[in-house]
Formats: C-alpha cells, sequence, structure tokens
C-alpha cells in the first residue's frame, strides 16, 4: 500500500507537491496578533481634544489635548499642546506639557517645556529642554511573606523601646 515506486510515467510529473500545513499548525499561526501599524496625525492636521489608546500614534500635525497612548513618537512638524501618558515616547518635534512615560527619547530637533517623568531619558545634542526631569521608581514590592505576618508584633516593639530609654540614668540624644 505504501511500498509504492515511482515510476517513468510518475517521475515526468511535478515532483514538488504542497500539502496544506495540520489543521494545529494553522490555528497557533492564527492566535498571533498581526503587527499593527501606527496611527497617523498628518501634517495637515488639527486635533482639538484628548486621545486615548493602547497602540501607536505618530503626530506630525498639531494636537491640543492630553495624550494616552502605548507607544507615541512627535514627527519633526508635530505639536502637542498637553500632557502625555505613555510607555515610550519619541520626540523630535514641539511639546509643550508634561510627560510621563517608561521610555523618553528627545532628538536634537526638538522642543519639549515641561516637566518629564521618566525611568530612562535619552537626550541628543540640540534638543531642548526647559522643566523637571522627575525620575520615576516603582515602590518595591512588599515581600511574600509580609502579609502572612500579623501586625501587632511590630506595634510592640516600640511600645517596649520607650521602656528602656526611661532608666534612671539619662541618655544623650543623638546629633544630626
Amino acid at each position: 500500500m505504501f511500498s509504492k515506486q515511482p515510476t517513468k510515467s510518475d517521475s515526468s510529473k511535478s515532483p514538488a507537491r504542497l500539502d496544506p500545513p495540520p489543521q494545529s499548525l494553522s490555528d497557533g499561526a492564527s492566535n498571533r496578533k498581526a503587527p499593527t501599524v501606527a496611527s497617523l496625525i498628518a501634517e495637515n492636521l488639527t486635533v482639538e481634544g484628548g486621545i486615548s489608546g493602547e497602540g501607536e500614534l505618530h503626530i506630525d500635525g498639531i494636537v491640543r489635548g492630553d495624550v494616552r497612548i502605548g507607544k507615541l513618537t512627535i514627527g519633526d512638524t508635530g505639536h502637542v499642546e498637553g500632557s502625555i501618558f505613555a510607555e515610550a515616547v519619541e520626540a523630535r518635534g514641539r511639546v509643550i506639557g508634561a510627560i510621563t512615560a517608561k521610555q523618553v527619547r528627545l532628538y536634537g530637533t526638538c522642543y519639549v517645556d515641561g516637566d518629564i517623568t521618566h525611568e530612562q531619558l535619552a537626550m541628543e545634542t540640540g534638543a531642548f529642554f526647559q522643566g523637571r526631569s522627575l525620575k520615576f521608581q516603582r515602590p518595591p514590592a512588599p515581600p511574600a511573606e509580609a502579609p502572612a505576618k500579623p501586625a501587632p508584633p511590630a506595634l510592640e516593639a516600640p511600645a517596649s523601646a520607650p521602656a528602656a530609654t526611661s532608666s534612671s540614668t539619662p541618655q544623650a540624644k543623638p546629633v544630626f
């Protein structure tokens, strides 16, 4: 049944035959997200009001309002008047307002007038930045054991400390 040997008539046919992939492989490929294209606000557009979303946005025009987006790119002719909240910001144009993002990159052609709160900040030579650079650090995660311990023992330690300091001999206070 499976031991068919090619004959001369079989070899004249096209030897390469493409079968469709098995069903399990095609299902896995359909579960992947297709790469998304950044939305664009073109040079001749002006947006009055806020913009929010989870994707990417490229601004070559003017936005007057707050921008909340996953990744923001401000082109050479782009102009934002308002606060920016994003995961990553690349600025080549003009920003009048605060920027809050994990990663901020200011190119040599950009003009930023406002505070920048960031985890990572990169500035090229020629970039104009007037404002405060504030390093955003996430608060340390509480230890996994902290919720398991009861709170009263932690409160008892300060209560016992005053009893020790109220001994008959006066103790000197540290001077800073």
